[in-house]
């Protein structure tokens, strides 16, 4: 027996409405002739239609995430007050990060350290002490092992972070630090850091040399970086420097409501603004 879908009349295909599929009856089956064919019947009444709809669920994972970074007060880089204190809000640990490459003869690992803070008398606050970036070189004691009881650390501000990321790939740049500046021991410990070209073009070169006289030592360490390596480097450097600026703890402080408030509020707004004039 042929069963047929759907029989449209020439009205119903200037309506579609009534040209639809219908499940099929056989108590309104036509038989003509030495075959039957089953002819459904149109509804006298519409056919209630609902329309599509795609229902999305979220993952599990991912609101547990949503809900488990949320941060309650702030972050170490985040919103978190600048003096540290959280006004008696208690704050969620401390977040520490940090990248390491690993080469044979040395491993490197870089590490941001926060900015500091200092209270005004009018309950605001100020940076007092710029962030920066902390580098880490521990010689190679053995094969994939390091002695990181000899690491030496050199301390990158902010201007130099701007100097590595401005780096081209044939140029180079050295910085030297002595910390014990302006003391008793000024020029007893030497830390010099050179950043050069590799000769082939594939990298850099860092090199730190670290002279101590205080404990008679003498130690340098140099270990290559890749392009890519350096690039990862570069990406990180830009991400963090606003931050080691504490540019954002003024940004998460700005709100719509209080903004010409605290600009008239500053010694500087008025008439010495540029675009006051």
């Amino acid at each position: 027996m042929m069963h047929l879908h759907t029989l449209c009349s020439h009205g119903a295909l200037r309506n579609p409405w009534l040209c639809f599929h219908h499940s099929l009856s056989s108590q309104d089956s036509i038989r003509t002739g030495g075959f039957s064919s089953t002819i459904s019947r149109l509804s006298s009444t519409r056919t209630s239609t609902k329309k599509p709809y795609l229902k999305c669920r979220r993952s599990e994972y991912f609101d547990q995430q949503k809900f488990a970074s949320r941060p309650t007060s702030g972050s170490s880089f985040g919103t978190q007050s600048p003096d540290g204190g959280g006004g008696g809000v208690t704050l969620p640990p401390r977040v520490f990060v940090g990248h390491s490459i690993y080469k044979g003869k040395a491993a490197l690992t870089v590490e941001p350290r926060a900015p500091e803070f200092s209270s005004l008398d009018s309950g605001a606050f100020k940076i007092a002490k710029e962030g920066f970036v902390l580098l880490q070189f521990a010689p190679a004691a053995g094969v994939r092992q390091y002695d990181w009881s000899r690491k030496q650390v050199f301390s990158l501000s902010v201007a130099e972070i701007g100097s590595l990321i401005s780096l081209g790939a044939r140029d180079s740049c050295e910085f030297f630090h002595d910390p014990n500046k302006g003391r008793s021991d000024e020029g007893k410990v030497r830390k010099v850091l050179k950043v050069e070209p590799l000769p082939d073009g594939s990298g850099h070169f860092f090199n730190l040399s670290v002279q101590n006289k205080l404990l008679n030592m003498d130690e340098n360490i140099y270990i290559p970086i890749t392009k890519a390596e350096y690039a990862v480097l570069v990406s990180a450097f830009n991400f963090i420097l606003p931050y080691l600026l504490g540019w954002h703890a003024f940004a998460n402080s700005i709100k719509p409501d209080d903004t010409s408030r605290v600009n008239n509020a500053s010694p500087r707004s008025g008439a010495d603004f540029e675009w006051s004039r």
